[in-house]
């Protein structure tokens, strides 16, 4: 009995492979920071994303979201606020308690983030086939789905 040949072998360094395919995705997605005003660090645009997906967050979480100690994410607070993106008040229970939420500003630079990064990713899959982009979103979500299971990433989008 003949043997059947998948006509896409993977590669032998799939790990490779996929890490090019990822930069050419990231590459993308990073062209539609290139068209945000006011211009926002890959850091302060992580800030303001934790920042929207908790609503109210106080300087301590925003801190150990980040990864950050919190005097380096009052200091990246202090620039947001500058620029008029982000809001600091005091907290409900607690006064000393400063809690952040984004301004009409802070949320237009990320809605049109989005719609940009949405736009530069519609380029690049209105020029593939539609096997390949359903094969990209299928692979996509199987990925995402055991990067969830290997606790990676959040369950939430967001």
């Amino acid at each position: 009995m003949a043997q059947v040949r998948d006509p896409h072998p993977l590669p032998a360094d799939l790990p490779a492979a996929v890490a090019a395919a990822a930069e050419a995705l990231v590459t993308a997605w990073g062209h539609g920071t290139e068209t945000t005003h006011p211009k926002v660090s890959p850091s302060q645009l992580r800030a303001l994303l934790v920042v929207e997906r908790h609503h109210d967050i106080n300087l301590g979480g925003l801190a150990e979201e980040l990864g950050a100690i919190p005097s380096s994410a009052s200091r990246l607070c202090d620039r947001l606020q500058a620029a008029g993106l982000l809001a600091r008040r005091g907290g409900r229970a607690d006064r000393r308690e400063v809690t952040l939420t984004l301004t009409g500003d802070g949320q237009r630079v990320l809605n049109h983030l989005r719609t940009a990064r949405r736009a530069e990713l519609g380029r690049v899959l209105d020029a593939m086939t539609l096997v390949g982009r359903s094969a990209l979103l299928a692979g996509l979500e199987e990925f995402r789905a055991v990067a969830v299971e290997l606790g990676l990433v959040r369950q939430d989008p967001g």
